[in-house]
């Protein structure tokens, strides 16, 4: 294949902004906030199960709080009703005065377990509150966290995408003025050969896979004609001479 050496030289234009391209769309791929956000969102989640479960126990908590407080107060109405009716003095049989006296005892130790009962729910319900209260907390704190490095990586985002749209115009015109055939031939080889389909030979190496060429290569490449279109033998990219190949 031939092509004129400008032509040859442009190809390499096209090669850099297709270069910056993939470092890009590598970039865009790769911001640190992709994985803050999934850490975060993680987090989010875990500390949302765990505020459900203490928001749960707060709410069964404060049932049981109050079935134990009205356990309490109706053992304490029927304890003022027989303390009542024996402040009364109506009750004078022996029998029943003793029963009605051995019921208030019962009531008292009744009512006093109850009130245990009360403290001990009560000590719990509060320790549920508190820890919904700072599960709360947390969840905002994380949300907030979440919602900056969004902000940070939508604006990251934004100027990347910017910066593609314009080397993608910039790459469309340059590529635009690289003969058809050529530009065929090195978007195959770039395919093939991890992005990159043209490198120039600088100092007697092939700028492509690094390797510097021995004498026959060289010798072969200087007897080449000016606008032939040389691949290099290590590598099979496209080589662009220029005035700094070392010819």
């Amino acid at each position: 294949m031939n092509a004129p050496p400008a032509d040859q030289i442009r190809l390499l234009d096209v090669q850099a902004l297709d270069t910056r391209l993939a470092q890009l769309a590598h970039k865009r791929k790769n911001l640190p906030e992709h994985e803050e956000i999934r850490s975060l969102d993680g987090d989010l989640t875990q500390l949302r199960d765990l505020l459900v479960a203490a928001r749960t126990e707060e709410s069964d908590t404060a049932r049981e709080q109050t079935k134990a407080e009205g356990d309490v107060d109706q053992v304490r109405q029927r304890a003022t009703r027989d303390q009542k009716r024996l402040d009364s003095g109506m009750v004078t049989n022996p029998k029943d005065l003793a029963s009605l006296q051995s019921e208030i005892a019962s009531l008292a130790k009744r009512q006093g377990d109850l009130e245990d009962v009360v403290l001990e729910v009560m000590e719990r319900h509060e320790s549920a509150q508190e820890r919904a209260a700072e599960l709360a907390r947390r969840v905002d704190s994380v949300q907030a966290r979440a919602q900056d490095a969004t902000a940070r990586r939508d604006a990251a985002l934004e100027g990347i995408d910017g910066e593609a749209g314009t080397v993608g115009k910039e790459r469309e015109a340059v590529a635009g003025s690289v003969p058809a055939d050529l530009l065929k031939l090195y978007e195959k080889i770039r395919e093939q050969q991890g992005g990159v389909g043209a490198a120039r030979l600088f100092q007697r190496r092939c700028e492509g896979c690094r390797l510097e060429l021995n004498i026959t290569e060289l010798n072969d490449v200087r007897q080449a004609a000016e606008d032939e279109v040389l691949r290099c033998e290590n590598c099979r990219r496209v080589l662009v001479r220029t005035p700094e190949s070392g010819l």
